[in-house]
C-alpha cells in the first residue's frame, strides 16, 4: 500500500482516510477476498503511521463487517459481505460526506454546540432575549381570541388573510407597495433565501455579496455551485460602481443586499447608493435580493427606505421576517416580488414542507394587526438602543484602545476590529473557558483581525460583563 498516503492536513481523521480507502479498495476488487490484508504492525511500519491508527482503521472496517481478524489467521476481507450471514451496517460517514447539501463551518457549528449546550454570556446569538419578546401580547392572542382558520393545509403563498395584513404592514412601516398574491409565507428569511437560491439560479451562476456578511460563508452558494464575488462594504454601505464592475467581469445575475442596519457592520447604506443600485439593477436586468431584518430598529426614529420601496421596475426580491423583530420561535418570514416568482418560490415550498403551519400564521396575523405591535416595536428599539450603548461604554472603557468600531443607529451588531495580533480560534477557545461567546470575524468577511459582538440577546449587566471576559482572554492570548 506504498502508493497510499495519508493527507496530513485534512480534517479528516488518519484512521478514517485509511478506513475509506481500504472500504473503497474493497468495493473496487483492489483488496480481493483471496488474500489476507497487512498486519496492523507490518501497515503501520510501511505507512509510517502509528499501530494505534491502523488499530482504529481495522476496528472501524470490522464494525461495518467488511473484514474478519482472528490470532493465527491474520486479517481478511469479509467473504459473506453481500450474503445474508453477515449483518452489515451502512457507513454512514460516507453518507454523510456525499451529500450535496454542505454542512457549516466547523467554527459555526461550534459556537451553535456552545450556545445550545452551556450557559454562555451570549454576545453570538442574532435573536433577541426572552424578555424583548412581546409575551403578554401573544399570550393575549392565545387565550383570548378564537383561532380562525383551518388546520388542513392552507393556500400554497400562506395564509390569505396574513398575506393582506402584511400588504397593509408594509405599506405603513416599510413604504412598500405590493398586493397579497406577490407574497409568499416562509419559514423565516433563511428559508426565503434557499428558496431564491434553489429555484432562481442554477449551477456555474455567479452572484455578488457583500463583504462582510452573513451570506459571506453561508453553505447555501456552495451547495448549489453558485460563484459568489464581493461587494467590500465601507460605512455608507458598498460601491455601486463596483456591481458595475463584476458585471462586465463575471456576468453576474444576482445581487444579495442587506442595506439598512447590516450584519455584521451595523452600517446603513447611503440613500443615493441605493437609488445607484437601483439604476444599475435596471440598466443590466440584474435582480437585487435585499435581505431586511432590521429597517425598523432605527435608533433615530427614522423610518428608512429599503431598496424595494424606492424599487419602480419590480427589480427586487425583498426578504424580511419576524425574527428580528418579535420572535425567532414564530418562524414567520416573507418574500414580495413578481407574482410569477412568487408562484415559483411557492410551488418549491409546497414539495419541502406542504405550506406554512397555520396556526403561527394566525398568532402573526392578529399581532401585526394590532395597536400592540406599534408599542412593542416602540419599546424594543428604546431597549436595542440603551444594550447599544452599553456595549459601546464597555468596548470604550474595558479594550480602549485595542479595537477599532463604529457606532451605529439601529440593528443588532458591532463590528469590532482587534488591533492586537491573535489567532482567531485560540481566542474564541479561551473565550469560552472565561464563559462568553461571540463570532468571529473569518466567518463574515474576508479581512482578518475582526469579531462580531451582538448585543440583543444579553441585558446591559452580561454585556458588561461579557466584553470583560473577552478582554481577559484577549490578553491571555496574546502574551
Amino acid at each position: 500500500m506504498d502508493y497510499w498516503k495519508p493527507d496530513r492536513e485534512s480534517k479528516i481523521p488518519i484512521y478514517k482516510q485509511l478506513s475509506d480507502y481500504i472500504e473503497n479498495g474493497i468495493a473496487d476488487g483492489t483488496f480481493p477476498h483471496d488474500k489476507p490484508l497487512p498486519s496492523e504492525r507490518g501497515l503501520a511500519k510501511e505507512l509510517g503511521l502509528n499501530r494505534s491508527t491502523v488499530t482504529a482503521a481495522y476496528d472501524a472496517l470490522e464494525s461495518n463487517g467488511l473484514i474478519n481478524r482472528s490470532r493465527g489467521s491474520g486479517t481478511t476481507v469479509s467473504k459473506d459481505i453481500w450474503g445474508i450471514a453477515q449483518k452489515r451496517i451502512p457507513s454512514w460517514n460516507r453518507y454523510i460526506e456525499a451529500g450535496s447539501f454542505l454542512p457549516n463551518l466547523p467554527v459555526t457549528q461550534r459556537i451553535q454546540k456552545e450556545m445550545t449546550e452551556h450557559k454562555l454570556i451570549n454576545l453570538a446569538s442574532g435573536e433577541l432575549s426572552q424578555d424583548l419578546f412581546p409575551m403578554n401580547s401573544l399570550r393575549k392572542i392565545t387565550s383570548n381570541r378564537s383561532f380562525v382558520g383551518t388546520l388542513g393545509y392552507d393556500h400554497p403563498q400562506g395564509n390569505a388573510i396574513l398575506r393582506e395584513t402584511l400588504t397593509n404592514h408594509v405599506k405603513q412601516f416599510r413604504r412598500i407597495e405590493t398586493n397579497p398574491s406577490s407574497i409568499l409565507i416562509t419559514s423565516g428569511a433563511q428559508q426565503a433565501l434557499h428558496l431564491v437560491v434553489q429555484c432562481l439560479l442554477k449551477p456555474g451562476d455567479a452572484v455578488a455579496i457583500e463583504d462582510p456578511s452573513y451570506h459571506y460563508n453561508l453553505p447555501v452558494f456552495k451547495s448549489a455551485g453558485i460563484k459568489t464575488y464581493f461587494l467590500k462594504v465601507d460605512k455608507d454601505g458598498i460601491d455601486p460602481n463596483d456591481i458595475t464592475a463584476l458585471y462586465k467581469k463575471h456576468r453576474i445575475r444576482m445581487i444579495f443586499l442587506n442595506p439598512i442596519f447590516q450584519n455584521p457592520t451595523g452600517n446603513l447604506m447611503d440613500e443615493d447608493k441605493r437609488k445607484k443600485v437601483l439604476e444599475i439593477s435596471s440598466e443590466y436586468g440584474i435582480p437585487v435580493v435585499e435581505d431586511d431584518p432590521y429597517s425598523l430598529t432605527s435608533f433615530t426614529g427614522e423610518r428608512i427606505q429599503t431598496l424595494k420601496s424606492l424599487d419602480r421596475y419590480g427589480n427586487v426580491l425583498y426578504i424580511s421576517s419576524l425574527t428580528k423583530i418579535v420572535a425567532s420561535g414564530l418562524r414567520i418570514g416573507w418574500i414580495i416580488g413578481p407574482k410569477s416568482v412568487i408562484e415559483r418560490l411557492s410551488d418549491a415550498k409546497q414539495q419541502i414542507d406542504f405550506g406554512h403551519a397555520s396556526y403561527t400564521q394566525w398568532i402573526a396575523n392578529d399581532f401585526l394587526d394590532s395597536k400592540d405591535f406599534e408599542s412593542h416595536i416602540k419599546n424594543l428599539v428604546k431597549q436595542l438602543e440603551s444594550r447599544r450603548d452599553q456595549i459601546v461604554v464597555s468596548l470604550q472603557s474595558i479594550l480602549k484602545e485595542q479595537v477599532d468600531f463604529s457606532i451605529q443607529e439601529g440593528g443588532i451588531h458591532i463590528w469590532c476590529r482587534i488591533k492586537k495580533n491573535f489567532n482567531e480560534i485560540q481566542l474564541l477557545e479561551e473565550s469560552i473557558k472565561r464563559g462568553v461567546i461571540y463570532v468571529p470575524g473569518s466567518t463574515m468577511g474576508s479581512e482578518n483581525g475582526f469579531v462580531r459582538f451582538t448585543f440583543a440577546r444579553e441585558k446591559e449587566e452580561n454585556i458588561n460583563e461579557g466584553i470583560r471576559r473577552f478582554a481577559e482572554a484577549l490578553q491571555a492570548v496574546s502574551k
